[in-house]
């Protein structure tokens, strides 16, 4: 496995050497955060870049003459397969007067003479940027599997231990003068981590950087071997049914097959340890599960395969209806469920009426 990745990273680094520069673009700045608590992998950056401001927090900089109205966001394809949000919003102004954020429109792009290991994301700037100026971007990313469990199974009594890989270096096709990266851990207990130049780790945070002066498209894999216990709950199938009758309700049906994505179990499951030692005997089983439904939800009832489940409680207010099921049995990684959820919601509190000229149009908002 060390082999393939040294060559993965190989191959990929030497792509990398024979890619254009696509503009006169510079990140003056950047600024990432790797969040790692949860299951899923939550990047923010703030860009600033000068004759363009690019903000990761990037904050861009134009340094040619020719007006930049987009600015090119690049995440490797073993990555972007995995992208389950990406968002872009400006971050202009300072302390009181600082203007509130505002989206900006991404898109997937593909640039010639660019290597095929690459996704790029074109960011449209909300106006051109003329040579001189600059522009701050807030850029956030949501992966999910990003982190992979090694080992790859563990006993009840074991702890989770998890992998993640990424660049301490912003992949970026433009100049960078300064960046620095990071990393949040759930938990101060690491394993391993890749230590280069000007690597500092306190408590459960991992800092890269700063480093200055980037070439374009500059990579330095890193990795990160921690304990991660929470619980990789995973939704392999949804199927959702909502009925509307003439009366003012609507009936919605949930049917959920779930799975924990964690280590797998191995060995046999004790009753009696998983109760009298609950964060021994199972620290990374999930527990409990808790949904968010609709504001005013009513008549709310959950079941497995074999029949019901009375344990439960349920909040609810004029803002949202939160549920939290203990399932019947714990789920070690690997185990699975399926969960059939049934409520009912107000019809005011889901449709909404639009009026275009003489048609009347209910509009529903699935919960």
């Amino acid at each position: 496995m060390k082999i393939g990745v040294r060559l993965d990273v190989l191959v990929f680094t030497i792509a990398l050497l024979s890619v254009p520069v696509l503009s006169d673009l510079i990140l003056s700045k950047v600024d990432r955060r790797i969040d790692l608590t949860s299951q899923i992998a939550r990047i923010t950056s703030t860009l600033k870049v000068p004759d363009i401001c690019l903000l990761l927090t990037l904050q861009v900089e134009n340094a040619g003459n020719d007006l930049v109205s987009e600015v090119l966001l690049t995440i490797p394809d073993n990555q972007a397969k995995n992208l389950a949000y990406l968002t872009a919003a400006s971050n202009e102004g300072k302390g009181k007067v600082k203007a509130s954020a505002v989206s900006l429109p991404v898109e997937v792009v593909h640039p010639k003479g660019m290597p095929p290991a690459l996704t790029f994301y074109s960011v449209s700037l909300p106006k051109g940027l003329g040579k001189g100026e600059t522009f701050t971007l807030d850029v956030l990313a949501v992966f999910t599997h990003a982190l992979q469990p090694f080992p790859e199974e563990i006993t009840q009594a074991n702890i989770q231990l998890v992998v993640f890989s990424d660049t301490a270096h912003f992949l970026s096709p433009y100049t960078v003068k300064v960046q620095s990266l990071i990393v949040k851990l759930p938990e101060a207990r690491i394993e391993s981590y890749t230590k280069i130049e000007n690597t500092k780790i306190h408590g459960s945070e991992i800092k890269y950087g700063p480093y200055e002066n980037l070439p374009p498209f500059s990579y330095s894999p890193i990795g990160v071997h921690f304990e991660a216990n929470q619980p990789f709950v995973v939704a392999q199938e949804l199927v959702r049914e909502i009925e509307i009758s003439h009366w003012g309700n609507v009936q919605v049906t949930e049917h959920y097959n779930l799975v924990h994505g964690g280590a797998r179990s191995k060995g046999e499951f004790s009753r009696l340890d998983y109760q009298s030692r609950r964060y021994v005997g199972g620290a990374s089983a999930v527990r409990s599960l808790v949904a968010k439904l609709p504001p005013r939800a009513h008549s709310v009832y959950y079941r497995d395969e074999i029949g019901n489940i009375s344990t439960s409680n349920l909040w609810s207010d004029s803002k949202m209806t939160e549920l939290e099921i203990e399932p019947r049995y714990p789920m070690f990684g690997g185990w699975r469920t399926a969960l059939p959820l049934d409520m009912a919601c107000h019809f005011r509190t889901s449709c909404f009426r639009r009026r275009e000229g003489a048609t009347l149009t209910f509009l529903l908002v699935a919960p």
